[in-house]
Parts: C-alpha cells; sequence; structure tokens
C-alpha cells in the first residue's frame, strides 16, 4: 500500500535511467537520499517512479508529505502525522506532541534557515521520545518510507524533523526533494539537470522523445527547436504539448521561440505544475526566501540570454545598491539554491592557451522569465538592458584586439563562449540613439568573426538593420559601410558592394580617413577578382599595399593586401606572386595571424600548382588547411580541400597540372566540397 498525498497516474519517465539506478541503490543504504535540481525538473516524478518500483519490488508503503500542498499550523511535522494517521489512529493520537516539539523553540539544534532553534530541554523531551518512538513503531511496521516532497518553503523544518527520525530510529528511510540540499550529514544528494535536448549530431536526446511521446511522428527539427526553446526543461515540455490540441507544431515552435515568459497549461499532479504561469509560485518562494541583494541580482541576471561569467554578471548586476564585490557570494548562493546552473566549474585551462578558465553559469528559461518580471516591476529593466549592451560591447572590443594579437585563437573562443549575449545586444532593439550607436559599435568590433571566420550574411544581416537606425554621419558608421560592403563582396553580391562602398568611400574622405581608403581599396579588389578582371584586381591592391596602417586592431592591413595580391598574381606571373607573399608576411602585425598565414600559405600553394611544382603546393595547402581550422570559414576551408584533393591525385598520378584557367579559386562557389549558393552563416567545416 502507498499513501500518497493524490492518486494520480504516475507520468512517464524519461531520460532518468542513470539517476533512478542511482536513487535506488542509494535507497538500500543511505537512511536520507535527497533529490535536487531546479524547478521543474522532475525530482518528484522521478522519487514518485523509483518509490513505486520499489514497493513494488519489495513491499511495504510510502508516506508522503508534499511540502506545497498547504501544510497546516505544525508545518510537515502535523503533515506526516496525518499522512500516518490515515493508516494508524493511535499513532497519530500518540504521536502529535512531535508536531508540537518541531514548532517550539527548545526543539532542537541550529539548522541552516532554522535561528533560534536550540537543544532539547528536559521538559519537552519526554513527550518528544514518545511521539519519534510512536512514528518508528508505526513505520517500522509498516516497512514504510517517509517521502518530503518539495521541502523548499520549509527547508529548515524538514531537516529539523528529518534529523529528529533519524535519532529515534537510524534504519528509517527518508526520501526528499527540494532545490537544495537539506545539510545533513546522513544525507546522499542525487543532483538533476534539464534533460538534453541532443546527444550528438543526428541524434534525438531525452527531451526530444518527451515530447516526441506526445506528438508522435514529427518533423525533427521542429521537435528540437521547441525542446531547445525550452532548455529541456520536462515540466515545460509537458506543458507545452498540451497545447497541440489547440496549435500545431509550427506554432508551438513560433511561439516557444518568442523571447518573454510562457503561459502553458495542462493536467499535472499538482495545482502549481498545471501551468507554467501557476508554477511561477515556485520560483515566487525562492525570490521570497532570498536576501535583497540576492534578489536584485536575480532579476537583473535575467537580461542574460545565455552562459555568463562572474565578470559580466558583475557588469549587469552592479549599481549603488549591489556592490561589485557582493555580486561573486550571491551567484554562489543562487546556485545553491538551484536557481543559478554553473555549467563550468573554475580552475579549467584554456585548450589553447593553457589560461585559467573563469566559471560559467546560466540562469533557466524559468528562473529569468521570473526575474525579467521582477525586473520590469521594479523599473530598472531599461537600466539593466543599457548595461548590458554596454558590457557586450566591451566583450566585443577585447575580442577585436584579442584578434589582432598573438593568438587567434582567443579571440574566436571568446566570441563563442558569449555568443548568445553578442547575438541578444545585437539584435535587441535600442532603447534610444545611443544606444543603436552601442549595438553598430559591438557590430563593428566583431569584423573578424563575419569576414574571417566565416559567418558573412550573419554579419552583412545586423549591419544592414543598425546602419537604419544609426543615421548619423560618424566614423563609427564610417566603418560599419565599408564592413557591410566587404562582406557583401565577400558573398558575392557586387551591386549591393558597390553602393555601400562608395558610400563608404564618401564617409572616409570626409573624414579624412586614410586607412579606410585603403580598406575600401582591398573590398574593390575582391569585387574585381569575382568578376574576374584579375589586371583590375591587381591595380586595387597595389594600391591597398602603399598604405601604412595606422589603426592594426580593424580590417585587413597592407599584409593581408599583400596576401591577396600574391594570390591574382599566383596565374600571371609566380616571381611577382612569391615576392607578394613573401612581403606579407614581413610586414605582419604579429606571429599568431592565423588568418594571414593561411592567405599567405594558399597564395604560395596556387602559385606552385600553377607553375608545375605540385609537390611544393601539396605542402603549403596542407600547411594552410591547418591554419584556417584553427580560426573557421568553412569557404575557405571548402576551397583548399578541393585543391589538396587535386594536388595529392597530381602528385600519386604524376599528371601534369592544368592550365591556370581551369583552376577553381576558393572564392568562387564551384567544383566539388563547395556549396554552389551562399552557406548558412552558422555552417562550421569538420576534421
Amino acid at each position: 500500500m502507498t499513501a500518497w498525498a493524490d492518486h494520480r497516474p504516475l507520468p512517464a519517465v524519461v531520460g532518468r535511467a542513470v539517476e533512478h539506478e542511482q536513487v535506488s541503490g542509494l535507497l538500500s543504504c543511505a537512511p536520507l537520499v535527497t533529490l535536487t535540481g531546479a524547478a521543474g525538473v522532475g525530482k518528484s516524478v522521478l522519487a514518485r517512479a523509483v518509490l513505486e518500483e520499489h514497493t513494488a519490488r519489495h513491499g511495504g508503503t510510502v508516506i508522503r508529505v508534499g511540502c506545497w500542498d498547504g501544510l497546516a499550523e505544525g508545518g510537515p511535522a502535523e503533515a506526516l502525522l496525518r499522512a500516518a494517521g490515515r493508516s494508524d489512529t493511535v499513532c497519530r493520537d500518540t504521536a502529535r506532541p512531535l508536531a508540537r516539539q518541531a514548532a517550539d523553540p527548545c526543539a532542537g539544534a541550529p539548522l541552516p534557515g532554522g535561528a533560534g532553534r536550540s537543544d532539547t530541554t528536559a521538559s519537552c523531551l519526554p513527550a518528544g521520545t514518545t511521539a519519534l518512538a510512536a512514528l518508528a513503531a508505526y513505520c517500522r511496521r509498516q516497512r514504510a518510507t517517509v517521502l518530503l516532497d518539495d521541502c523548499d518553503p520549509v527547508l529548515a523544518e524538514c531537516a529539523q524533523l528529518v534529523r529528529r527520525l533519524l535519532r529515534a530510529d537510524p534504519s528509517l528511510r527518508i526520501v526528499a526533494t527540494a532545490r537544495g540540499p537539506l545539510g545533513l550529514a546522513e544525507e546522499r544528494v542525487v543532483g538533476l539537470a534539464p534533460l538534453p535536448v541532443t546527444l550528438g549530431e543526428g541524434i534525438a536526446g531525452p527531451a526530444v522523445e518527451l515530447l516526441a511521446r506526445r506528438t508522435g511522428a514529427a518533423a525533427p527539427e521542429l521537435l528540437v527547436t521547441v525542446c531547445q526553446a525550452l532548455e529541456g526543461s520536462p515540466l515545460a515540455i509537458a506543458l507545452a504539448a498540451h497545447q497541440l490540441d489547440r496549435m500545431s507544431l509550427p506554432q508551438l515552435a513560433a511561439q516557444v521561440g518568442t523571447d518573454g515568459p510562457l503561459f502553458y497549461s495542462g493536467p499535472a499532479a499538482t495545482v502549481r505544475h498545471t501551468s507554467l504561469h501557476a508554477a511561477q509560485a515556485a520560483q515566487a518562494a525562492g525570490y521570497a526566501l532570498c536576501s535583497p541583494t540576492d534578489r536584485r541580482v536575480w532579476a537583473r541576471l535575467s537580461v542574460l540570454p545565455g552562459d555568463f561569467d562572474p565578470w559580466l554578471a558583475g557588469c549587469v548586476c552592479t549599481s549603488s545598491d549591489v556592490p561589485a564585490a557582493a555580486v561573486d557570494g550571491a551567484l554562489e548562493r543562487l546556485r545553491t539554491a538551484s536557481v543559478v546552473e554553473r555549467v563550468r566549474d573554475a580552475g579549467g585551462a584554456h585548450e589553447d592557451t593553457g589560461a585559467a578558465l573563469p566559471p560559467r553559469y546560466r540562469l533557466p528559461r524559468a528562473a529569468r522569465d521570473f526575474g525579467r518580471t521582477q525586473l520590469r516591476e521594479a523599473g530598472e529593466e531599461s537600466a539593466a538592458l543599457r548595461r548590458f549592451r554596454q558590457a557586450c560591447a566591451a566583450l566585443a572590443a577585447e575580442a577585436q584586439i584579442a584578434w589582432q594579437g598573438p593568438n587567434q585563437q582567443v579571440a574566436v573562443r571568446l566570441v563563442e563562449d558569449e555568443q548568445d549575449n553578442l547575438d541578444a545586444a545585437l539584435t535587441r532593439p535600442p532603447q534610444d540613439a545611443e544606444d543603436a550607436l552601442g549595438a553598430l559599435e559591438i557590430a563593428v568590433s566583431l569584423w573578424f568573426h563575419w569576414a574571417a571566420c566565416g559567418f558573412r550574411r550573419e554579419g552583412r544581416a545586423h549591419l544592414d538593420r543598425l546602419l537604419l537606425l544609426s543615421r548619423e554621419d560618424t566614423a563609427l558608421r564610417a566603418r560599419a559601410l565599408w564592413l557591410a560592403g566587404y562582406l557583401a563582396a565577400q558573398e558575392h553580391s557586387l551591386a549591393a558592394a558597390e553602393d555601400l562602398l562608395d558610400e563608404a568611400w564618401t564617409a572616409a574622405v570626409m573624414h579624412a580617413d586614410a586607412d579606410g581608403l585603403a580598406r575600401i581599396a582591398h573590398a574593390h579588389a575582391v569585387l574585381e577578382l569575382y568578376r574576374g578582371n584579375t589586371a583590375a584586381a591587381v591595380t586595387c591592391l597595389e594600391e591597398a599595399t602603399r598604405h601604412h596602417s595606422r589603426d592594426p586592431w580593424f580590417g585587413p592591413g597592407p599584409a593581408h593586401s599583400w596576401a591577396l595580391l600574391a594570390i591574382a598574381l599566383a596565374p600571371l606571373d609566380a616571381e611577382r606572386a612569391r615576392a607578394a607573399a613573401h612581403r606579407a608576411w614581413e610586414v605582419r602585425h604579429c606571429d599568431g595571424d592565423f588568418w594571414l598565414y593561411s592567405t599567405v600559405l594558399y597564395a604560395r600553394a596556387m602559385t606552385e600548382s600553377v607553375h608545375g611544382k605540385p609537390t611544393t603546393a601539396l605542402r603549403a595547402c596542407h600547411k594552410a588547411l591547418v591554419a584556417k581550422k584553427l580560426i573557421g570559414d568553412p569557404l575557405f576551408i571548402a576551397g583548399v580541400r578541393n585543391m589538396l584533393a587535386g594536388l595529392r591525385r597530381t602528385v600519386r598520378n604524376g599528371a601534369a597540372r592544368p592550365d591556370a584557367e581551369e583552376e577553381t579559386p576558393w572564392w568562387q562557389r564551384g567544383g566539388p566540397g563547395v556549396r554552389a549558393r551562399p552557406f548558412f552563416s552558422r555552417l562550421r567545416a569538420g576534421s
């Protein structure tokens, strides 16, 4: 027999095989097992599933106390007595003093969250001992396991009750569910994370399986989209699935993808789980238990859409009422309360540089939505969003400087780590003209990400939109115009590139920007290469190489113009091409420029290949591929692989190389292995 607080059928448990086995094993040897995790992660469902199986195999019963079910005066102790009394009225009557003891100031030793409690005095010891003994005797007779479900509202009282029960009968088995552990020595903790959405490329994870049980055969990409937007939360997925009675799966995918709170409803085991809106009560209870500083940090963190480190959290949260030094402590307290997840521990080493990595955190969507509501009600949303965009501008500037430094992989990794935050800073509507300039500054600082790492289409989309919002004639806008034209040229949008570069040229002349004029000449050379007008491209590049850059941090400088000149000259004049490639490496800004290195090597490979030295070309081509894969750009990588395959065939067969006119340069979208149309901006080339 099992004494549940409700008699609803057990929900399906998906993707919890490891945790299920772990909890089942601990039940046989540990007096207290606590399942922890964020709201909606499925702690109660897993606990019930394990106990159902345990009682089916070994007999006995389960006495459940639902701490969210509206506890009467006396708290969880009184609720436990009522649950036990359903089967033994005498036990309830003799054990009732336990409820008074748990609420009495002399009822026990201090616990976290239970300040003011002291050890049992002689006056209350006899009644408490009798009550505990009676309840323990009842549990032994019934072979009962106690389940304290959702302990968060009365965590200290639950810990007090568990401690006294285990003192009365150490053989008793207790299972608890809460966002954080009870903090007892006998406790064994099993943490639950959201369900994985995917298990690898093309492999659906348990989150998708959970949704697919409701949808049946459906488009896998839509299922993944829904589960990713709901961040693998079992409760959110289950409630969202019930909306399919009134909307299609594509409509559901569009709705969950919008930024804002979700208001789904559907059947669930408890009232607070019947809708995501009602489930906010769980977030509100946790919020009420936080200190004022922790509440402010929680609310302000809600503007961060992705993972974040303590620096970014400090930028967003610090103000006159939240000192910078207090943010780290608040993050750890919120993590302990399962409000914030830590997705990377501190102390790890950067795989490229060996530098120590800071921890990274994440605010799940349910907590983020609740915090955003609190932030809006406090009238602080606008200020927090402005601080967020300013912090992202600083991140983008740091990445730009790192790109021109000794190791471009640092810049690539920084942008990858902060991708969600940078995307949000670029796409969220600006609040005013100053805010729009901040977003444009981010897009311009990330020029290398768009132009050199292969995200051209994404960069163009951001720049086209932000240029419409920033009409004032500034040096920043002039740079943005050049960058938009350069990306358009790389994307083979020749007419759009011409218009943008003409506008950029006018702005550069007005601002006396000699660096900008050189960059425009470089971009025009790219246009001419696409048109097949090599002579015009050489003229533009020679003009660009004559310039000595005063700003080495932005755009392709003279070294890159020399490298592109070597590529343009490769089919025409081997000696001039080799000299240009050598000159490119001589005038480099630093030794860690993989973008330049790969371009120079490609120029050498192309030169030697065209002029009958396939073995030398093969070595240079292979090195170019290795260097470019460190920073990305699928178009370049596909083109180099295509050349590499041809060179290997030539070396293996000893055949003569084809004429120069038959060579397919890497920038042309033709030939095997190269996309026939502009590639999707987030496509990454594999190994």
